[in-house]
């Protein structure tokens, strides 16, 4: 769900690194493009006499690419999905985290997920930013009472209507909720209904679009609903379109959420978790909650000293208690689910 932005190079990544005298005011961390904003960065920077060179990616598969194409040390912290901290840990590819460093009292319980940033006790990432995968929409344009029944992605009434968002485990997850099937208990027994209700969803929806196609399509009318979307698709907008609005229907939706982590590997241990703490502190969440690429909800609860209100009333603040309750997580999937569930979301592009 991260569109995509220009980012440091690995030449300069190179040059920056050759100078020892240089590498010690820098690091290198490998991002989303949430975090490339200067509002963020600059006052970290500022605060430590130091450099973050940045290099953007979209989606998991990538950044294990640009690690595996790297060298050891190359790379200090890392933003990923939470949902993949121990496949990366398990790599031996991450550090442990200093349990006694870390504002863990202060995040939101729903977003500590044990499960999946503990092994053996030791935390290996912590949640920084969450959203959820819903449904966005032009209130203008549709019956706003409809948004609250997630079947609505298959009503005659909105064909040709809706843009699917173009991530396949999202929105499986969205069509297992459709059909009243937990995430947390999909199995290869489940993807034959999942497979006929995606096909149907498709028929329904006028295209399945990347985020910024997705995003201009509900901008510009050519779509009245994205399915998938949420406060990161509409936030940024709201200003100058406060018709764009979204919401969680009754049925629930998908939570997604993104982690801080720290390379085992780092030359800059110290200043990392350094790193990792600003983004954590109530300042640094406001700013990243409030990033330019997009807007989503910060982990840390008392961000919301550093939050105006109406920033805090598009991100729903008050809000999240109810749809943390109702938001289930992302499917927990092994490789012969993944691919299956791929296989099936290829064959719904192609039809």
């Amino acid at each position: 769900m991260k569109p995509l932005l220009t980012t440091t190079c690995f030449s300069a990544l190179a040059v920056f690194l050759s100078s020892p005298a240089l590498a010690q005011n820098q690091l290198n961390a490998l991002v989303w493009c949430d975090h490339t904003d200067p509002a963020l960065i600059e006052p970290f920077e500022k605060a430590h006499g130091v450099k973050v060179n940045l290099k953007e990616y979209s989606g998991t598969g990538e950044g294990i690419s640009i690690i595996e194409q790297s060298r050891s040390g190359d790379w200090d912290v890392l933003v990923v999905d939470t949902v993949d901290i121990l496949r990366l840990a398990d790599m031996d590819l991450l550090a442990e985290l200093p349990e006694s460093a870390l504002p863990l009292a202060d995040i939101f319980p729903e977003l500590l997920m044990p499960k999946n940033t503990r092994r053996d006790g030791k935390i290996y990432g912590i949640t920084e930013k969450f959203g959820y995968n819903t449904l966005s929409y032009n209130k203008n344009k549709v019956n706003i009472k409809d948004m609250d029944n997630i079947q609505v992605i298959l009503s005659p009434a909105y064909k040709n209507r809706i843009a699917l968002y173009d991530y396949y485990l999202p929105l499986i997850g969205l069509t297992g909720i459709a059909l009243g099937k937990p995430t947390a208990e999909l199995t290869l027994a489940d993807l034959p209904a999942i497979r006929s209700t995606l096909f149907e969803m498709k028929k329904n929806a006028r295209q399945v679009s990347d985020v910024v196609a997705a995003q201009t399509a509900l901008a510009t009318g050519e779509v009245d609903i994205v399915v998938g979307g949420g406060e990161w698709l509409t936030a940024a907008l709201s200003v100058e379109m406060p018709e764009l609005d979204w919401t969680i229907p009754e049925q629930g939706a998908l939570l997604w959420s993104q982690a801080l982590a720290i390379f085992k590997d780092s030359k800059k241990p110290e200043l990392a978790i350094q790193f990792v703490q600003y983004i954590l502190s109530p300042e640094g969440q406001a700013r990243l909650a409030t990033s330019s690429c997009y807007w989503a909800m910060p982990s840390n609860n008392k961000a919301a000293d550093y939050l105006t209100a109406p920033q805090k009333q598009v991100l729903r603040w008050d809000s999240q208690s109810e749809y943390l309750k109702k938001a289930q997580l992302y499917p927990l999937i092994d490789a012969d689910l993944d691919e299956a569930m791929q296989d099936i979301w290829t064959e719904m592009l192609q039809q």
